[in-house]
């Protein structure tokens, strides 16, 4: 039992942005993997928030995880995915939410112990979506904070700081 205390371990959903670089989310906040399908832009929305899909008969927003993260937003190819991820409501429910991601890549397990806190950039950068960093493969894995990611908040503060792109509205 201690040896399981000591080395405890979480699974992880990986996906892809910002040209393949890899990011992990908790696998018990997910819900559900979809495809990509149309999303109904949704006036006077922050940037991120591309708009809602229909998840059986609910209408779930969906954000743009590439722009959230400052990677630029996320283009559509055969592999992009809408990742269903469940939250906490502040009423007790859960609210849903997609994550748009380049693509979804595979189920890790990584210790606890192998996450270490982002490292200090020399310059003043949002860290605060980032549980950690941990290594798998020879590659880098941005651990991803879904409390902080999908917080509705947040999203207005960035969207706030961002320029806003009224040609894209407007077409």
């Amino acid at each position: 039992m201690e040896e399981n205390a000591a080395s405890a371990s979480r699974r992880y959903l990986t996906l892809t942005l910002g040209q393949g670089s890899c990011f992990a989310i908790d696998i018990f906040a997910v819900r559900e993997i979809l495809d990509f399908t149309d999303i109904t832009r949704v006036p006077h929305m922050p940037s991120a928030m591309r708009g809602v899909v229909d998840v059986r008969g609910e209408a779930v927003p969906v954000m743009d995880l590439g722009q959230r993260l400052g990677l630029g937003p996320v283009e559509q190819t055969i592999n992009t995915r809408i990742v269903i991820v469940e939250q906490p409501a502040d009423d007790g429910k859960v609210r849903l939410i997609g994550a748009l991601a380049e693509s979804v890549r595979e189920v890790l397990e990584l210790d606890d112990a192998s996450i270490t806190p982002p490292p200090s950039m020399g310059v003043v950068a949002d860290t605060t979506c980032i549980q950690g960093i941990s290594r798998h493969n020879d590659r880098f894995i941005i651990v991803l904070d879904t409390q902080r990611l999908f917080s509705l908040d947040e999203a207005r503060e960035n969207a706030a700081d961002a320029p806003q792109d009224n040609a894209a509205d407007a077409a």
